[in-house]
């Protein structure tokens, strides 16, 4: 756990003293709620959440990626999350909808949410590890489809296909599993499955006209694909030591305890694919702590598994909190055996993704939603 004091204690602070206080979530600024098969329900406590069977992370209901859509003029500064096996989440201030797409979600696993001009755009695959829908025979027979890059309308509320893995490649069964996108460049990790064995391969591709005016049925003669390697793609994908993270991250985290070794993803709002930094600490007993980071043009946020939360910055429409220096949130704490898993913010209002995780099973999951309105605004003026 990172070492906070309780809600009347302070933040462990190094010599720059940036950090000094933790503030604690009230009760009458949250609400929790959790994913049903179908849709999600609030509830008021994790505990009475009914119990799931743990299944592998990628074969169950879960908030699997989540982003802040870029800075706009719009009224309200929308967020989204692809939840794995069910849909879509919207977040449009202090109201969060669904959007499902059985055709889509049912037997497919969905992330890696990414954004092009505002829009958000997705991947799934199969799992040729633990889904047994994915047979030679099944796509011999052309009663599925090697789905790859999604978007998401948001006006209409509907997905549909970009590019499929049958643009991409000749090879039967195969599905892209994995890739990473710079803006310019999509960097691709293949799997074809054979009777024999599973093959790897490796591609990079760029469209020549926009992306999202492509589709499966024109992709082919609008893309200049490049064979790759798996020493490309790994370096494309591996961990930086945390000195190289984003200046506005280092200096917002500059108070906190440097004794803790973590791992965070930090995504720019409304930008390209992820990138991933670890802080190592020699000697250190503990598991590093996963967190995730959203770079945003007037806000910046970390949260950390445990619940600890550090901001800076100014959310929209509102003033810059405490002349710019950070603050620390701590969110309600979490039953044994559950953690947060990610975030976005919509305006004024957190949402928090949580699950219930056994090594790669997860079972419960869903997210909470904090009014920061009364959280910070009304306390820090």
């Amino acid at each position: 756990m990172i070492i906070l004091a309780s809600c009347k204690g302070k933040a462990p602070q190094n010599q720059s003293e940036t950090i000094t206080e933790t503030l604690e979530i009230k009760a009458q600024n949250h609400t929790w709620y959790y994913f049903t098969d179908q849709s999600f329900r609030e509830i008021d406590k994790i505990q009475h959440v009914p119990f799931k069977q743990p299944l592998p992370w990628t074969e169950t209901i879960r908030i699997s990626s989540a982003n802040n859509s870029a800075d706009s003029d719009e009224e309200i500064c929308k967020a989204y999350a692809v939840v794995n096996r069910l849909g879509i989440l919207c977040f449009e201030g202090n109201k969060v909808s669904i959007s499902l797409d059985k055709m889509i979600f049912d037997d497919r696993t969905a992330g890696n949410l990414i954004f092009l001009n505002n829009t958000p755009i997705f991947s799934i695959y199969k799992s040729a590890f633990f889904n047994d829908s994915i047979t030679e025979e099944l796509y011999k027979s052309g009663q599925s489809e090697h789905l790859f890059l999604m978007q998401f309308d948001d006006k209409a509320k509907i997905s549909y296909p970009i590019v499929n893995c049958a643009s991409l490649t000749d090879e039967p069964n195969s599905e892209v599993v994995d890739f990473v996108w710079d803006g310019l460049n999509w960097l691709c990790c293949i799997k074809s499955i054979t009777e024999e064995r599973n093959i790897f391969s490796y591609i990079s591709w760029k469209p020549t006209v926009p992306l999202l005016s492509l589709s499966p049925a024109n992709v082919r003669n609008s893309i200049v694909i490049t064979e790759s390697d798996v020493d490309t793609f790994r370096k494309a994908k591996e961990q930086q030591d945390y000195s190289g993270a984003p200046e506005r991250i280092r200096k917002m985290l500059t108070g906190f305890s440097d004794e803790v070794p973590f791992i965070m993803e930090v995504k720019s709002a409304g930008g390209s694919s992820n990138r991933i930094y670890s802080n190592e600490i020699r000697g250190a007993k503990e598991k590093p702590l996963n967190s995730k980071a959203v770079l945003s043009q007037s806000w910046s946020c970390v949260l950390f598994e445990d619940g600890t939360l550090f901001m800076e910055g100014a959310l929209p429409g509102k003033h810059i909190l405490r002349g710019g220096r950070p603050i620390a949130i701590r969110l309600p704490r979490l039953p044994a055996g559950f953690v947060y898993s990610d975030f976005v913010i919509s305006n004024t209002t957190l949402y928090a993704a949580w699950e219930e995780s056994r090594f790669y099973n997860t079972g419960r999951s869903g997210f909470l939603k904090v009014d920061l309105e009364k959280t910070l605004y009304s306390k820090l003026l």
